[in-house]
């Protein structure tokens, strides 16, 4: 990702409503959701979260697949991976070893073996 992206992506999330389907795309993981249930749960209107969609849709950080009459939305991980890697691309001059702090907090947890 180069800067002009990362300022698309950054701009994508500068707005509440956005934000918060980022958020709500990231929770959702590979399910996804569609459209009408992601307004539904934000209590957003149709055309106002169309256009929410788009702009996100265009920064790279979300993408859609076409499921007959409907779309469903996913957060976009290679955009998320590009857009984290573009800001830690020049981590802690070269010591990483002070960065994984970070990398770990961001991360999801390992599921526990019993």
């Amino acid at each position: 990702m180069d800067k002009k992206d990362a300022l698309e992506a950054f701009a994508a999330l500068s707005q509440s409503t956005r934000l918060d389907v980022f958020r709500l795309l990231i929770k959702a993981g590979e399910v996804g959701m569609s459209a009408g249930d992601i307004g539904e749960t934000l209590d957003v209107r149709q055309n106002t979260m169309s256009a929410n969609l788009s702009i996100l849709a265009r920064s790279g950080l979300v993408r859609n697949e076409r499921e007959g009459r409907s779309i469903r939305y996913f957060a976009d991980m290679d955009g998320v991976r590009g857009l984290l890697a573009f800001l830690m691309e020049d981590c802690c001059a070269g010591r990483p070893e002070l960065c994984q702090p970070v990398i770990d907090s961001i991360a999801c947890p390992q599921p526990q073996e019993d």
